[in-house]
């Protein structure tokens, strides 16, 4: 199983990623215009020095990896783009002089996790990268044998998803993100790389199924279920690109480990017309019929990743 990226796609993708580079070139020139420009005043790491505001994001111009680009620069980050997956002795050379690394890859074959994981490999033995935030999945925790009585009603960062599940459910792309999650953390722990990881429910935004249809489409899968059991949450490409650079900056002090991302869990009428209208699927198609209010429900947690970015602001506000 893999993917095939249209040649229409990878153009419109680059044309997004020119225009927000323009758009944070006029930016950066008001500040200027206002007195804020110069190296004098350039925004330096509140911990470090400007060699640790040097960063490289992998598939740097996808719809996901535009959203973070757009973030780092906007927080005085210095920027380096991969668009597409290297052997890992081209990813070192690219990652040199790098303090961190966002690797945000969409599309997991799990019958080919190589790719995807050579850029962990290669951040374990840069000298320069100290801390990689990898973007996982909220796949790699819900999908679990609900059936069995031990199984908690409280889903967070502590859960896993059965492998089996995924394989007999045939959820390919859970299944593909889970492999590389758990195999990015093996790595991290053999190679002393300092990891955290994203586990955002299905990105959403301006346009996002136009921008986004395989890695949309392939998230959806198995989605009656999701929306039974109340698992099927959606996050903001911009609340999730915020995320990043927040876990990224706290790297720097305790922040590491998963983190469950997501804005709200998809269960009222609206939400479920609006998401059905965004992805040209029917409501009933994701429902199934059923009605989530009659089926036994799941807590998602994001406790964690919010008790984070509440602190984020109050280190921002003072």
């Amino acid at each position: 199983m893999g993917i095939v990226i249209l040649e229409e796609t990878r153009k419109a993708e680059l044309e997004e990623f020119r225009r927000m580079l323009l758009s944070c070139a006029a930016v950066h020139r008001r500040k200027d215009d206002d007195g804020f420009g110069g190296e004098e005043n350039a925004l330096p790491d509140r911990n470090g020095d400007v060699l640790d505001r040097m960063v490289c994001v992998t598939s740097g111009v996808s719809y996901l990896g535009i959203a973070i680009v757009n973030q780092l620069l906007v927080n005085g980050y210095s920027v380096r783009i991969i668009v597409d997956n290297e052997e890992v002795e081209s990813l070192i050379e690219a990652f040199d002089g790098c303090r961190g690394v966002f690797h945000t890859s969409a599309f997991v074959d799990p019958a080919g996790l190589s790719g995807y994981s050579n850029v962990v490999k290669a951040c374990g033995v840069s000298p320069s990268v100290r801390n990689c935030v990898l973007t996982s999945s909220l796949l790699t925790c819900i999908w679990r044998d609900n059936s069995l009585d031990e199984v908690s009603g409280l889903i967070d960062h502590k859960c896993w998803s059965d492998e089996s599940v995924c394989v007999n459910k045939k959820l390919w792309y859970a299944l593909g993100k889970l492999r590389a999650e758990k195999a990015a953390w093996d790595i991290a722990k053999e190679t002393g790389l300092k990891l955290a990881t994203i586990c955002p429910g299905l990105i959403t935004g301006s346009e996002f199924y136009q921008r986004s249809p395989t890695s949309t489409l392939a998230y959806l899968k198995g989605v009656q279920e999701m929306y039974t059991y109340g698992t099927l949450a959606t996050v903001d490409i911009d609340s999730l690109a915020k995320a990043h650079v927040a876990i990224f900056q706290e790297m720097k002090k305790t922040a590491s480990g998963r983190y469950i991302c997501f804005d709200k869990v998809i269960e009222r009428e609206d939400e479920l017309e609006k998401l059905a209208g965004e992805t040209g699927i029917s409501a009933s198609s994701i429902t199934g019929g059923a009605s989530c209010s009659n089926s036994p429900r799941f807590v998602l947690s994001n406790a964690k990743l919010s008790r984070l970015m509440l602190r984020t602001r109050r280190c921002h506000n003072e």
